[in-house]
């Protein structure tokens, strides 16, 4: 049984992708794009279009992937987990760092 994205999703992510949908919408108009437009460039119905804009957390990352590209910010998703800005993954790399390393006798540690 499929679980509802919408039923598990934190009120915070909820918001962001609202956020995201009002940014799109408003990059769109300064653009002077119609949905229509935008919709056609990105290769989906003008329906799609719209749930976006809405902020709707079942379009795929794909899509939104596109709309950025078509609006010019095409580059941004390598940025968003860049492993060299990853904070808390480079702490946690840190400590998993042995304090020791030690060879097991074998043929290779000849």
């Amino acid at each position: 049984m499929r679980t509802d994205v919408l039923t598990i999703m934190p009120a915070a992510v909820r918001r962001s992708l609202l956020k995201f949908g009002a940014d799109l919408s408003l990059a769109r108009r300064k653009r002077r794009l119609t949905s229509k437009m935008m919709a056609e460039r990105i290769g989906v119905s003008k329906a799609t279009y719209q749930k976006m804009e809405k902020g709707n957390a079942g379009t795929s990352l794909g899509v939104y992937a596109m709309a950025m590209f078509v609006l010019g910010f095409g580059e941004l998703f390598a940025e968003i987990i860049d492993q060299s800005s990853d904070d808390q993954g480079l702490l946690l790399d840190a400590a998993r760092v042995p304090k020791r390393v030690r060879v097991k006798p074998g043929p290779e540690a000849l």
